[in-house]
């Protein structure tokens, strides 16, 4: 798979059947390797290992409903009472980080409401969070969760 602008992670690869599968340490399972699965374990890596963020407040691929439409958002960061804190939507490398992307994210948080939103295509990476006056600004600071 493609490097990415993330720290170097060790990740456990396996191929059945012509197919690769990257275990996935937050859903406990062997999950199909595209090239946006590789971005997340990725972002998860990082949130875990280098941020520090305990895995049992992640939560990967779980659905919501927005306007009576089914969706599925990638991560949610939660804070250590259990309120969302950040919300995660990563791309496949050769997809763009552009307003649809930033639209998609906004979306969804339209269900959550989260201070923080980061969008990775595992070679760029936008981080926003609220301000005061209900905006959300770019910012590099990662929340203390």
């Amino acid at each position: 798979m493609q490097s990415l602008n993330f720290p170097a992670y060790e990740f456990r690869i396996k191929q059945k059947e012509n197919k690769y599968f990257i275990f996935d340490p937050i859903r406990k399972k062997d999950i199909v390797l595209t090239p946006e699965e590789w971005v997340r374990q990725h972002v998860l890596a990082f949130l875990v290992q280098t941020k520090l963020y305990p895995a049992s407040l992640i939560a990967v691929e779980r659905a919501l409903t927005y306007n009576h439409l089914k969706k599925r958002f990638d991560v949610l960061l939660y804070n250590k009472l259990g309120k969302p804190e950040m919300l995660i939507e990563c791309k496949a490398p050769e997809v763009s980080l552009s307003k649809e992307t930033i639209f998609q994210i906004a979306t969804y948080n339209l269900v959550f409401k989260v201070p923080y939103l980061f969008v990775s295509n595992g070679l760029s990476h936008l981080l926003f969070v609220l301000n005061e006056s209900g905006v959300y600004m770019p910012t590099e600071v990662f929340p203390e969760i």
